[in-house]
């Protein structure tokens, strides 16, 4: 743990002074679960994913070659989702692309056809309010060519164009759709014709930026830039970093900062200020005996997956990460349940047969610490809480015991005083923690006091970075002379 703390603070002191996500992070799955022929099976999908405290779910859609428009099975499903999600109040990301490598829009009419489909999605499901162009373009499996016959960057031009085309469709359909560009995976060759033509997101990304100027384009071509921060294995801690090597992880934030920067600053498309989303992020696990019957295949030797609890750690290290990198305001954890074929990942927090693995207590606990702004300290981040509170009635007033109902927006702690007024003297005192959006029963002790006029007064404090205290005050009332 003294090893992450000093990454943590090493991490946060090199990345740009701006905003951290704090307690504003969204952690949510990338999960297709939800995406179910009925309502009602994607609701119990759904839930699970809620159960865990996820805010947001990201689903897929993958676009064929002459398609302007989803199949009607597909927008079913989709729309299955996007109802139990909206039960659920949590929010929807859509990440729509090519099938595959074989189905890359390489020319004007495929990038129409791509960007027609992206447009009908959010057209007929518009709850789907953040929309992920592409998937990791830097790698030969979901894009090709990467190579020009010159060695020079094929994939990244290809891919500014289709993005900024899609861009262009998703707007005009609703300005607020926010636009989320890149998807790059964390590390590539830079190397042609080595049998597996792939770009590290060091030279993919500022390709991207080469791209961009060249165009002449005024516009920009994303809201956010989306980014698969894997670590090299599932065993390799989030901490780890890669100062030496194009590779970019959890910990590389400052190198992708730069990265970005360097790519776009200066352009109407911003750069090193732009969000950032991780909308992939696993840590596999190992599948004990006992549920071995729930899955087929082979584990590859090059996953490593770990036991239960490192999963946890793990997952709570990354979110701890996030929530105080500047610019990160989103990070997916991929998935929610196991796929249940082991050549896939089975980084979920439920078996592939839905039972829950120890690790989800852990996770559900890092998302609530998330939310109520404790799971980390952020040099630079000061949380001022805004409670919410609910002064006793006359009838609460006529009580044995003074109570009132408070809700924090963060983790608080209270300091309640019952106060003569307008003497302001104190008469009673409450003091506690109240938890992150959950209302809490403040209560004074039941002591006889004086008829008199008084008034409450209540201190919310945040209890991990500290900013400056929040103190509401009641109006004046008289307390019975029965009290």
């Amino acid at each position: 743990m003294k090893r992450f703390l000093l990454v943590l603070l090493a991490t946060v002191a090199l990345a740009p002074a701006a905003r951290a996500a704090g307690p504003a992070l969204i952690v949510g799955a990338a999960e297709d679960i939800g995406k179910q022929p009925t309502l009602v099976q994607a609701k119990a999908q759904v839930e699970l994913a809620r159960l865990v405290g996820f805010q947001a779910l990201r689903a897929t859609a993958q676009w064929t070659r002459g398609l302007t428009t989803p199949p009607a099975a597909e927008l079913a499903q989709l729309k299955n989702l996007s109802d139990a999600a909206n039960l659920a109040g949590m929010r929807l990301f859509l990440s729509i692309y090519p099938s595959g490598s074989s189905q890359t829009p390489l020319d004007d009419l495929a990038r129409q056809q791509f960007a027609a489909y992206a447009a009908t999605i959010v057209q007929q499901l518009p709850s789907f309010g953040d929309v992920i162009v592409g998937n990791e373009p830097n790698l030969n499996r979901f894009w090709l060519p990467q190579f020009n016959a010159d060695g020079s960057n094929a994939a990244a031009p290809a891919y500014v164009a289709l993005l900024a085309q899609t861009y262009d469709a998703l707007k005009a359909v609703r300005s607020t759709i926010r636009v989320i560009g890149g998807a790059v995976s964390p590390r590539g060759i830079d190397r042609p014709n080595t049998g597996r033509d792939t770009h590290s997101p060091s030279r993919f990304i500022p390709d991207m930026g080469t791209a961009y100027r060249a165009s002449g384009r005024t516009l920009p071509i994303m809201d956010a830039f989306a980014f698969h921060p894997y670590q090299d294995t599932s065993s390799q801690p989030p901490t780890f970093q890669h100062p030496n090597s194009t590779t970019v992880t959890l910990s590389d934030y400052p190198k992708l900062v730069a990265l970005l920067g360097k790519a776009f600053d200066g352009t109407a498309q911003p750069g090193s200020a732009i969000p950032i989303v991780y909308d992939e992020f696993g840590v596999e696990a190992a599948v004990p005996a006992e549920r071995a019957p729930a899955y087929t295949g082979v584990e590859p030797a090059t996953t490593k997956p770990v036991d239960e609890t490192t999963q946890a750690d793990y997952y709570r290290q990354a979110i701890q990460i996030a929530f105080c990198q500047p610019t990160v305001d989103t990070i997916l954890l991929f998935h929610v349940v196991d796929e249940p074929a082991l050549a896939g990942w089975q980084s979920g927090v439920y078996y592939a047969d839905g039972t829950p693995k120890s690790s989800l207590a852990g996770v559900k606990r890092a998302i609530r610490d998330s939310n109520g702004g404790v799971i980390a300290r952020c040099p630079g981040v000061s949380l001022t809480p805004q409670p919410v509170v609910a002064w006793p009635t006359a009838a609460d007033r006529a009580r044995p015991a003074l109570t009132l109902l408070l809700t924090c927006d963060v983790d608080c702690i209270y300091y309640a005083r019952l106060e003569r007024y307008p003497q302001r003297s104190t008469t009673l005192v409450a003091r506690g923690i109240a938890l992150a959006d959950t209302p809490t029963l403040v209560t004074f002790p039941a002591r006889r006091v004086a008829r008199a006029q008084y008034r409450l007064t209540l201190k919310a404090t945040a209890p991990v970075n500290t900013g400056v205290p929040t103190t509401v005050t009641s109006v004046p009332f008289v307390l019975p002379a029965s009290r």
